[in-house]
């Protein structure tokens, strides 16, 4: 027996070696216990690695091979390159070999007493042992770290030539189409077998803005892809069709949110989504969305778990074959595009066709979203099936980096494109959008021009919050089409806006709204004359005879027909209360309103005959309404009813029956009216505003009436409090006092009773003081020594809003407070 202390290492090495498997188990545990970062990525750690390192300083310990001539395992220097690839820090590998040196150095050394008891002998040996093991992890650990910092290196060149590359060949010409495509063939050609572009409908809309927040389900076109299997032309997809990806795939998820993902997708498992799979075509075989492979560099990856096969991945199918991916269509073609299916753009758990060698099922995906400018435009989904290397960190990071590139082209081209189309919405854009925040009523509406190359008209519609928690619902048409008609209408739209503010009843408003067109006409009237005048001087100067003139004059009369002095429009003005759940309106020339009960029964209004707008001279009427609250209140054009082939009594006969008939909602309810009663191509313009009437309870409205004296302001006072208190808005309670507390002294002091105080609890908390007085409250700056007139400024500056509304008898002062408003008490200065 060897007494040396080389003898006794190769003798506790050599008992060792059967329990190598063991060894290798202990460590690997280790391992993954405490660095479960190398161990999230299977083709750079295993336990095959773990086994290698063991066996060999097990051999080398066994036979006395000096810590020099230990062979490193050759495997060793490809795992360091893949974990670098993946991210792990370099110093995550060093600390791996520590933690395998000490159980390794633990058993040998718990060996020892076990083959001799000579103190000294086992001091040297373990002396010798240790430096053989640290000369083994310090040589092991070297060529690692010079292995790690190459292919750092190598991938950091290789992704700037890349992102170099990229920005020359992406974004050639100002096409959407093109640039996307651009996108995909590169992709395809360096780091991806298939590529698929998915842009939203409105980065494809010219007047559309993509939102920073893309709802839950946006729609989007297949607009571009690109297959390793398959280049060429024919794989380019059928534009534009529209699809959807399904809550919660890696697609949407990456819509919502912005962030980019990585996925390794496996044959055997399915995720939560499975049953929603398409039953045709895709490119990921018979696997299955499997687990993500944790989160990408720097803000890239998300580690949320992908749903299985048909939940969105690369490429698109629906119900009736396959969208978007790899496979043959017969004729040598790529499949691409579909009827719209619900998951068009879906390929996770599908398959490629792989050339002869069959079907590859995708195993590694890359989901990438489009932004440029703080804006969502689409999503980017980048597969592999033919390369065996899954996509690593640095892939994503490479995706990521062409991708923006790629959007930020993207969103040039659209920008060119909304900016070039301009000048064709113009028009458009003088209609309403949306209708403002206010509770009186739901409301929906619609609007077809009669010709769509012809733009819009002069039909309008428009939604007022009026004070009181009213609101003003107007319906318009002025003569005519084309631009002169919709500049008309949209000055008589800010005309109708601005008399609104001023709480104008509806036939005194339509009276000044009478005054407004005869005003532009004889403007119109002036700017033709001018005109005309202009053209029959040159035409004498340049003697041209009595065929110029005649054409003059045909010209002439064409400009007034197109933009005429006979200015002429109708209008509906109602105003609905859903304190008092009435509706006052008046008519100047317009068809008749329809409300439908909440019986279904539907019933035209008989309104005061009124005249046209631009006749001057004739009274305006109105009419005032009770209705219940979920009542529906039709406004529209003469263009919903009226036809050539049948009159205006055949036509609010079927627009009775459109309104009877039960709708899922509002919208709904618009769709079906336009379906029942116009044709695909309608003669006129139509504006169509549905309206569906709330009421304010009890619950939500105090009033008090008050007696003229001074001491009314302090019982008054207490009734905001009280009622403060009940409706929950202590925090108001200061400023609401102050504010009631000016506006009824104003009223007791220069008003008439009766004097009355009403608080509306809304959206916003509103204050009104009543009285029968004719003198109405101006704003105005107290001089130094003034003993009154800082009331008002009080208000204002208190107030979100505040104004006047005068009715038959008497006026009303009202003020708004936000429920979140903080008081902000104004500067000394300014009182």
């Amino acid at each position: 027996m060897d007494s040396t202390a080389d003898g006794l290492v190769a003798r506790v090495a050599r008992e060792l070696v059967p329990r190598a498997d063991e060894l290798t188990a202990e460590v690997e545990r280790c391992l993954r216990r405490e660095m479960p970062e190398l161990w999230a990525h299977p083709d750079a750690m295993a336990s095959d690695n773990v086994a290698e390192h063991v066996v060999a300083v097990l051999s080398a310990l066994q036979y006395g091979v000096e810590p020099g001539g230990i062979e490193v395992p050759s495997a060793e220097l490809e795992r360091v390159r893949r974990v670098a690839r993946h991210g792990v820090p370099v110093s995550a590998v060093l600390r791996a070999f520590r933690l395998g040196q000490g159980i390794i150095l633990d058993h040998l050394l718990a060996e020892m007493p076990r083959c001799t008891d000579d103190a000294a002998l086992i001091s040297e040996a373990a002396r010798s042992l240790i430096a053989t093991a640290t000369g083994y992890v310090d040589r092991t650990s070297e060529q690692g770290v010079v292995a790690y910092e190459e292919e750092r290196d190598r991938r950091l060149r290789w992704r700037l030539s890349m992102v170099n590359e990229s920005s020359v060949r992406i974004g050639t010409t100002l096409d959407i189409a093109r640039t996307t495509q651009e996108l995909a063939d590169f992709a395809t050609e360096h780091f991806a077998d298939l590529v698929t572009v998915d842009l939203l409908d409105s980065a494809l809309g010219a007047h559309e803005t993509p939102p920073d927040d893309p709802p839950r389900s946006p729609v989007l076109h297949r607009v571009a892809q690109r297959s390793a299997a398959r280049p060429g032309p024919d794989a380019a997809p059928t534009p534009r069709l529209p699809h959807t990806f399904p809550p919660g795939s890696p697609p949407a998820r990456a819509l919502a949110t912005g962030q980019p993902s990585r996925h390794r997708l496996d044959g055997g498992r399915r995720g939560p989504y499975a049953a929603a799979e398409p039953a045709d075509g895709g490119c990921a075989g018979d696997g299955g969305w499997g687990e993500t492979e944790g989160r990408g560099p720097g803000e890239g990856a998300t580690d949320a778990v992908p749903p299985a096969g048909g939940e969105g991945g690369c490429g698109a199918a629906d119900a009736d074959g396959p969208v978007g991916t790899a496979g043959d269509d017969g004729s040598g073609g790529r499949r691409a595009g579909g009827s719209g299916g619900r998951a068009g753009g879906d390929v996770a758990g599908r398959a490629v066709d792989g050339g002869r060698g069959g079907r590859r099922p995708v195993h590694s995906t890359l989901v990438v979203p489009l932004r440029a400018r703080g804006a969502t435009l689409g999503v980017a989904q980048f597969c592999r099936d033919r390369d065996p290397d899954a996509f690593d960190d640095e892939d994503l990071l490479l995706a990521q980096e062409i991708a923006a590139r790629a959007a930020i082209a993207v969103d040039n081209a659209r920008r060119y494109t909304h900016a070039r189309a301009t000048a064709l919405t113009l028009q458009r854009s003088l209609l309403p959008r949306r209708t403002p925040r206010q509770s009186a009523v739901d409301v929906a509406f619609r609007y077809l021009p009669a010709d769509a190359q012809g733009g819009v008209g002069g039909d309008w519609y428009d939604v007022i919050p009026l004070s009181g928690a009213r609101v003003a619902l107007v319906v318009g048409d002025v003569v005519g089409h084309g631009i002169h008609a919709a500049a008309t209408m949209g000055r008589l739209r800010t005309a109708v806006r601005t008399l609104a503010d001023i709480d104008l009843p509806p036939d005194e408003l339509l009276t000044h709204l009478d005054d407004v067109v005869l005003r532009l006409a004889a403007e119109v009237e002036e700017d033709d004359a001018d005109d005309a005048d202009d053209r029959d001087g040159e035409d004498d100067a340049g003697d041209e005879g009595a065929a110029t003139a005649v054409a003059n004059a045909t010209a002439v009369a064409d400009a007034a027909d197109a933009g005429g002095g006979d200015i002429g429009a109708t209008c509906l003005y109602a105003v609905y209360d859903p304190v008092s759940r009435r509706c006052t309106l008046a008519r100047a020339g317009h068809v008749l309103p329809a409300v439908v009960g909440r019986d279904g029964t539907v019933d035209i209004l008989e309104l005061p005959p009124g005249p046209p707008l631009g006749l001057g001279g004739l009274p305006f009427e109105a009419a005032e309404f009770e209705l219940p609250e979920g009542s529906l209140l039709a406004l529209y054009t003469d263009g919903l009813i009226e036809a050539r082939d049948h009159d205006i009594g055949a036509g609010l006969a079927r627009l009775r029956a459109a309104l009877a008939r039960p709708a899922a909602s509002l919208e709904a309810a618009c769709d079906a009216v336009l379906e029942a009663l116009l044709p695909a191509t309608p003669p006129d313009d139509v504006a169509l505003l549905l309206a569906r009437t709330h009421a304010l309870g009890a619950t939500q409205v105090a009033t008090w009436e008050l007696a003229a004296e001074p001491a009314a302001v302090a019982r008054a006072r207490a009734y905001v409090t009280r009622q403060l208190a009940a409706w929950g808005l202590a925090e108001l309670e200061f400023t609401a006092e102050l504010v009631v507390s000016e506006l009824v002294t104003n009223a007791i002091r220069y008003g008439r009773p009766p004097v009355r105080l009403r608080l509306i609890h809304d959206r916003t908390l509103i204050c009104e003081v009543s009285d029968s007085g004719g003198t109405t409250p101006h704003l105005r700056r107290a001089r130094g020594y003034d003993e009154g007139g800082r009331g008002l400024l009080l208000v204002a500056q208190l107030a979100e809003h505040w104004g006047t509304r005068r009715a038959r008898q008497g006026k009303t002062v009202w003020a708004e407070l936000h429920d979140s408003a903080d008081l902000a008490l104004p500067e000394a200065a300014a009182l």
